[in-house]
């Protein structure tokens, strides 16, 4: 799976000019997932970004996560995410996962982030969705599950 998450202040979701999810200050997190995905790596993924320490504190270092500071996440599905733009100019998403099984983990990421906070707010699976955000720094970081579980 891959994410790519933004600390913003504010950030929503449309579809067709109606506003489906809408948050204040916390994480817009863009999810994608990959052809061989699993349901632990939807969990793992959830609990690093979650853990992330990229909120200021007081003295305005970034030590904080999403649950020190009880903030918000909308969570919107993006299989572009697995874009290969190695040859030509037109992306192949071959990578990317099938739609039923992508559903059912980007649904699996979904529940572990209710699952640990109060509000989560999502787009559509597979919607032409517009997005809105504050990117508050700009502080944006992507993650990948192939590559950084190996670490973990």
């Amino acid at each position: 799976m891959r994410a790519v998450v933004q600390r913003v202040s504010e950030a929503s979701v449309s579809i067709e000019g109606a506003v489906t999810g809408r948050i204040g200050r916390g994480l817009l997190v863009l999810v994608g997932m990959g052809a061989d995905d699993t349901d632990e790596q939807a969990e793992w993924l959830w609990q690093k970004i979650m853990r992330l320490r990229i909120f200021p504190n007081d003295e305005g270092k970034t030590s904080l996560s999403l649950a020190d500071i009880q903030g918000e996440a909308l969570i919107v599905s993006q299989f572009t995410l697995y874009a290969n733009c190695t040859r030509g100019n037109r992306p192949s998403f071959t990578e990317a996962g099938d739609p039923q099984r992508s559903r059912a983990l980007y649904e699996r990421f979904v529940a572990c982030a209710a699952r640990d906070l109060p509000d989560v707010q999502q787009g559509e699976f597979g919607a032409d969705m517009q997005v809105s955000l504050v990117n508050d720094g700009p502080f944006t970081i992507c993650l990948d599950t192939h590559r950084d579980t190996r670490r973990a």
